[in-house]
């Protein structure tokens, strides 16, 4: 999971990638990003309606 969330930042040294490639199963890999990219989305679904609510966004 770890490769996973460094992958979304697009931060990795090229030797821990090589590490990472090495020892890493691909399926693992997409179900992992997968499912973080479902759980940032709907954070981010949470978040707009959470402010939406609240009439932050109205400008009042």
């Amino acid at each position: 999971m770890q490769a996973v969330a460094w992958s979304f930042f697009g931060v990795r040294r090229g030797a821990e990638y090589e590490k990472d490639v090495a020892r890493l199963n691909p399926v693992h890999v997409i179900i992992a990003g997968v499912i973080a990219a479902l759980l940032f989305v709907l954070a981010l679904v949470l978040l707009v309606q959470w402010v939406i609510g609240s009439g932050v966004a109205s400008g009042q």
